[in-house]
């Protein structure tokens, strides 16, 4: 009979598969951050930056404070790479080989973005000359053509050009200048590129089902597919194929009707979990482009957490706020709450936290929230931090500082 994991246990080794554990405190450096990247294996982007934007945010969570540029250096560097994966992310330059074919795939001819470059081949052309002459290059560094500004739906040609480009993998993402993206010929950013090492369709699904495996700690099947956005299909598949081969471990789980499944990487985890042993969670703020929010569902069974994106809903029809960050204490999501860093006034405002109901407070929760949101005020350079309400009396005034 196979031993069984806990509820708890699968959410403490998820926990740690993600870099979200108690560490004992060590030196953080650019290698952290390429380190803490290969192991989710993504780190998807986002605008929006009522605080630090999510990749840096992401990192922000599992390393704590550490200077931001780092992540920039090792996109210059070519150590990262930038394409689409579970959404628009910031990828290891050695995973490079199982995104070729979906480069390509971009490319034919059912794609949207390929029929625009068949259709506007003119200025496809002139944006690849003009990089070719100029080096890298921003989507402002044209003219807009049509004497167009702003919104997706009318934006100038040359930069509709670099995305179609961009998909099909003939410019890559050699840096970015203040967040923007500065466009260069794939053969100059990655010169040692050769399609030979590209993997197969085959080849792909199984070591994207694997990544997943070790980003997640232990996982229902029907959790992978959406860590890669593969097809349900097709990760059913490579699954079954890598299970056959002896490639993943399993293990019963607590009220699961079959079994989980695990990388053989994270085995000794698991074995030290199902004898008691969980990782504990430090105490943290997470981005709603934190993979561990990525799947809603998975976040409601294993966290009964249910999370929202408010972004686009109408403010008076919000129920927290703009853009909410959950917060991890213990291995539980105990709440969320909704923050603007005002860079300016050196202010980190929460101008609301909402715990969910039966978190019980007390001194120690409150003392690891307090010290968690002033080391994420330090690190945004708004050290003064107002929390403006809370929905639980007092609670406001205990974190305000």
């Amino acid at each position: 009979m196979m031993t069984e994991l806990s509820q708890a246990a699968v959410r403490g080794l998820l926990i740690a598969a993600q870099g979200l554990q108690q560490q004992k405190p060590h030196k953080v450096t650019e290698k952290s951050v390429r380190d803490i990247i290969r192991q989710m294996h993504v780190l998807q982007i986002d605008t929006i930056s009522v605080v630090a934007r999510s990749p840096y945010f992401v990192l922000w969570s599992r390393l704590g404070s550490y200077e931001p540029h780092w992540l920039d250096k090792l996109l210059e560097k070519g150590e990262l790479f930038e394409y689409w994966s579970h959404a628009a992310c910031f990828l290891p330059i050695e995973d490079f080989a199982y995104y070729w074919l979906g480069m390509m795939q971009r490319g034919n001819e059912e794609d949207n973005w390929r029929k625009w470059l068949v259709e506007h081949q003119e200025v496809a052309q002139r944006v690849m000359d003009y990089i070719r002459e100029n080096g890298g290059t921003r989507s402002a560094d044209f003219e807009n053509t049509k004497g167009l500004k702003g919104g997706w739906w009318n934006h100038k040609e040359e930069k509709i050009a670099l995305e179609a480009l961009f998909n099909g993998g003939q410019l890559m993402i050699r840096k970015r200048h203040n967040f923007q993206r500065i466009y260069d010929l794939r053969e100059r950013v990655l010169p040692d590129w050769d399609e030979a090492q590209a993997a197969s369709k085959e080849q792909i699904h199984e070591q994207f089902v694997l990544n997943t495996l070790k980003a997640l700690g232990v996982t229902k099947p029907e959790w992978i597919a959406d860590y890669f956005r593969l097809k349900k299909a097709d990760t059913l598949k490579a699954l079954n194929i890598l299970a056959e081969e002896d490639k993943v471990g399993r293990i019963e789980v607590e009220g699961w009707k079959t079994p989980g499944y695990y990388h053989f990487d994270n085995e000794a985890l698991v074995n030290a979990a199902a004898k008691g042993k969980i990782p504990q969670s430090k105490t943290t703020l997470l981005s709603p482009f934190d993979p561990i929010c990525w799947d809603r569902k998975r976040g409601s069974e294993l966290f009964n957490f249910d999370y929202k994106i408010e972004v686009y809903t109408p403010e008076p029809k919000r129920k927290y706020g703009y853009f909410t960050l959950p917060i991890l204490y213990k291995n539980q999501i105990i709440g969320r709450l909704d923050p603007k860093a005002h860079r300016k006034e050196g202010i980190f405002e929460v101008k609301a936290v909402h715990l969910e109901p039966n978190v019980e407070v007390d001194d120690a929760m409150v003392t690891a929230l307090k010290a968690t949101l002033k080391d994420c005020a330090d690190w945004h350079k708004t050290p003064q931090v107002i929390v403006r309400t809370a929905n639980v009396a007092g609670l406001a005034e205990q974190l305000n500082g």
